[in-house]
């Protein structure tokens, strides 16, 4: 058994409807199992949670021995960035739509919260990348992301062209409509339906995977997590840089995006008996019978 948690900090899906009753329900379930409660103070503001007292990331960062997100998967991106630096782990309680990370289900939460709330859960480490976009030698942009680093084209332009360095070492030179660099978590995210495997959590591996590219043998490849990938544009005419989507930087000829893995980790904690492989079958919907499966009788 881990250790128990003596202050948990709640946040809630931004600008989301409907949400107070369940927020208030998971405090309570939090307090009952004799751990302080604090919410995150955006939340506590949007929801009206004015009984229980409201703190800053940074706040929570340096006071909160848990973190419970309740949204989807993109809250949990932003709150697990924002986070990563502080080492508080995160439990995730889906209130969205796919929920590969906020895992725990609304109807599961009076079973699985106090057990793990107490001690018993599972513990789920996740690699962070550290990125940077170069201009003319100067950095002019900085960003983690979780899930993908991507270099896409604009709306008014065609296919961008770039030059992939591996450790300083030449890769490719590309002509597509973008590139994806993904960790194992961003795997199942825009790479999936890139066509790029499925990478298992645990992997020490990071996903290149083209998007649309002119030459259709430039396929998706792995890498060791232990490189610094470096992609220059070469012709764009309008072309940007999104980190897990939810930041973004423009883009131009002869800027650089370096990608490196972050000294951090993001790490989520699962209910006992938690399976990866039981969220693949759940989420795309691979319900095949036993029976069904080739080589079984």
């Amino acid at each position: 058994m881990a250790h128990a948690f003596s202050t948990v900090a709640i946040f809630g899906k931004p600008q989301a409807q409907g949400m107070r009753q369940t927020l208030l329900d998971i405090a309570r379930l939090a307090r009952a199992s004799a751990a302080n409660v604090v919410f995150d103070a955006a939340t506590r503001e949007n929801n009206g949670l004015t009984n229980f007292p409201g703190r800053s990331i940074a706040e929570i960062g340096a006071s909160a021995d848990v973190a419970i997100v309740v949204g989807g998967d993109g809250t949990m991106l932003g709150i697990a960035r924002e986070l990563s630096s502080h080492r508080v782990p995160l439990i995730g309680i889906n209130h969205g739509r796919l929920g590969f990370m906020t895992d725990v289900a609304l109807n599961q939460v009076g079973n699985a919260l106090p057990a793990m709330l107490a001690g018993r859960y599972e513990t789920d480490r996740r690699t962070l990348l550290q990125a940077t976009v170069q201009r003319k030698g100067a950095e002019v942009f900085t960003a983690r992301a979780l899930n993908d680093v991507v270099v896409s084209r604009g709306v008014t332009g065609g296919m961008i062209e770039f030059i992939v360095w591996v450790d300083g070492a030449t890769m490719a030179t590309q002509r597509a409509d973008g590139l994806i660099l993904a960790t194992p978590t961003g795997s199942t995210a825009y790479a999936l339906s890139a066509n790029g495997p499925i990478l298992h959590p645990q992997l020490g591996g990071l996903l290149l995977v083209p998007v649309a590219p002119q030459t259709l043998s430039n396929r998706p490849i792995t890498l060791p997590d232990s490189v610094v990938v470096e992609i220059e544009l070469t012709e764009a005419r309008d072309a940007s840089a999104h980190f897990d989507m939810q930041s973004f930087a423009q883009l131009g000829p002869g800027d650089v995006i370096r990608v490196q893995r972050s000294q951090d980790v993001v790490t989520l904690l699962h209910p006992i008996g938690y399976s990866f492989f039981t969220t693949l079958r759940q989420k795309l919907h691979w319900n095949v019978m036993p029976t069904e499966e080739p080589g079984r009788i």
